[in-house]
């Protein structure tokens, strides 16, 4: 059965049937088949392998014929709707979700500006949320990922959304001097949800603490040398009793725990301003770090975002110690290899930098001073500015290329694995049987399978023991001779098997297709207990072939016109029950 609804629900199924095949079903049961003119040789072209059948008789039908008719209708209309819907006729594939990309930056920039037009592999939008830090909530779940709410101040409105983001760009200090803000928590969350950021999230971990970066710095000095790497001195103090034992030499510059942006630095003269600093750093309750005082000429600034390099000389006029507060020339310098040997070698700490700047100071004893190392949250300066906001938006959708690439392969990978390991662990199927029967018809009507009716034919005649019987009488009537000496010794009334002893030339002659067929029937019923619905319909199928091939002699055209009616109006008993 499950093989016929398949084979129905197919839709070249309905498109091959022979002509005339819906409405012969409507034919009356009281003709059993139909003889064409005497005249009109037969014809055995395929295009003929149904009767005609005249419009009279298409009109006058039965209830029952109707009921076949109107069922078969329905089950083409059906077949043929599922083939449309069925993916033949479907439309295109629907568009693909963008990728959030979250902007951790102030409303000065709009990088939604920037990143608009630009796809992730050619194929996906990109979709732009930028907060700061203070707006930020986020919630992260070991298989959900990471849930970000923000609760943004747009045109003096308050609004609240939540996204799902697959990159973070980092363009703000995650703790904050200016504000007093600890916002390390987020960078934990994203960590926590797995959501890859540039730079890294450990990188940005690590910039929270300048001593912690400083460390890498230090380590640097020690492989390059300080001709290479001209690294300032610097004392680092866990708490400021640790200040009170081991002052430095003066005049000095103390900084006091995440200082940055010229924030939390303090130049210290002598002793007594030291002790005075270490009290601040007690009331802080916070580390502290202090270095030699450089008389600077001018400070440079190396930065590099991807492969694009630029150096920056910048030069105080308003004549304060800190060259980055106050008014300050700035001017662009040629990028030297000393500078690039600095950044590059910075660039390989904690993973991988992809955005970073090196600070220096030239003083005026001409020489040059690493003093600092900054992250992606480092201000871009110079006239060059809005070409460099470009050049990290390249390079953001350059790596969500790569991640979401090596995704897809993972997930490939991973779907050959389970697939191999599926046909390692199934046992081998055994190859499918051929059909047999009406299930054989339905592929000889279809034209699936070389033989047509007759091969259909001889496969129920070998299997079936009527057509075996069939064939014997058929064989003893070829001779004349023998069939009167049938006659003779076994009378009108006796049975057609053979006796015991005796020989097939003693059996009774051939009664007529109906009687042969209706005894045929009635003995398989009483032997055979009762079958569904799919083995009803091969006896009964199996039958009136038996009967069609006991009758008088007809054309094969007319064998192959019996049976397709047949094999329909048993379908249309099978499916109307």
């Amino acid at each position: 059965m499950n093989f016929l609804r398949r084979r129905l629900s197919d839709s070249n199924f309905m498109a091959n049937l022979p002509n005339g095949y819906m409405m012969d079903l409507q034919r009356p049961e009281d003709q059993d088949q139909v003889v064409p003119p005497a005249s009109a040789p037969a014809s055995t072209s395929p295009d003929h392998r149904a009767p005609q059948i005249q419009p009279q008789s298409a009109q006058s039908t039965t209830p029952s014929s109707s009921t076949s008719g109107g069922f078969f209708s329905s089950l083409s209309q059906a077949v043929k709707h599922t083939s449309v819907f069925g993916g033949h006729g479907s439309s295109g594939p629907a568009s693909k979700k963008p990728k959030v990309l979250l902007v951790i930056d102030d409303s000065k920039t709009e990088w939604a500006k920037i990143f608009h037009g630009k796809k992730v592999l050619e194929d996906f939008d990109i979709r732009v949320e930028q907060a700061e830090f203070s707006e930020l909530n986020l919630a992260a779940y070991v298989d959900g990922g990471c849930i970000v709410d923000l609760q943004l101040v747009r045109n003096n409105t308050k609004v609240v959304r939540s996204i799902k983001p697959d990159f973070v760009l980092i363009r703000q200090h995650a703790l904050n001097m200016a504000s007093g803000q600890d916002n390390r928590g987020i960078l934990l969350g994203l960590q926590y949800g797995g959501v890859p950021s540039m730079n890294s999230l450990q990188a940005a971990c690590a910039f929270c603490d300048k001593p912690w970066v400083f460390s890498q710095l230090v380590e640097m000095y020690k492989q390059l040398g300080a001709e290479k790497f001209p690294l300032i001195e610097q004392t680092f103090y866990s708490s400021h009793h640790a200040m009170q034992t081991t002052p430095p030499s003066f005049p000095a510059v103390v900084k006091i725990g995440h200082a940055h942006a010229g924030m939390g630095k303090v130049k210290v003269e002598n002793a007594q301003d030291f002790e005075d600093t270490a009290g601040l750093v007690a009331l802080a309750k916070t580390y502290a770090t202090s270095e030699p005082f450089v008389d600077s000429k001018y400070d440079i600034r190396i930065q590099k975002i991807g492969q694009n390099y630029k150096a920056y000389m910048r030069t105080s006029i308003c004549g304060s110690w800190k060259a980055n507060t106050g008014s300050a020339m700035l001017e662009q310098i040629a990028m030297v290899e000393r500078y690039k040997l600095w950044v590059d070698t910075c660039a390989n700490i904690f993973g991988g930098l992809d955005i970073c700047a090196v600070k220096a100071v030239h003083g005026k004893d001409g020489k040059d001073y690493i003093i600092e190392l900054m992250d992606s949250a480092m201000p871009l300066m110079g006239e060059h500015r809005d070409e460099d906001k470009q050049q990290i938006a390249e390079l953001v959708i350059g790596r969500m290329n790569e991640l979401l690439s090596a995704h897809e392969e993972v997930r490939e990978d991973q779907a050959q694995a389970g697939a191999k390991a599926g046909a390692q662990a199934s046992p081998v199927q055994a190859p499918m049987q051929q059909p047999q029967g009406c299930l054989q018809y339905i592929l000889d009507c279809n034209g699936s399978s070389e033989g047509g009716i007759q091969k259909g034919a001889a496969a129920q005649t070998k299997s079936s023991p009527i057509h075996a019987t069939d064939s014997v009488m058929t064989k003893d009537q070829q001779s004349p001779a023998k069939g009167s000496a049938q006659t003779a010794q076994n009378p009108p009334g006796s049975s057609g098997a053979p006796q015991k002893g005796s020989s097939p030339k003693t059996q009774q002659p051939r009664p007529s297709k109906r009687r042969s067929g209706s005894s045929a029937s009635s003995s398989e019923q009483k032997s055979q207990p009762q079958l569904n619905k799919s083995q009803s319909l091969t006896s009964t199928l199996s039958t009136r072939e038996s009967g069609a091939g006991i009758g008088q002699a007809s054309t094969p055209e007319e064998t192959k016109a019996e049976s397709i009616r047949s094999l329909r109006m048993s379908f249309a008993s099978l499916f109307s029950d």
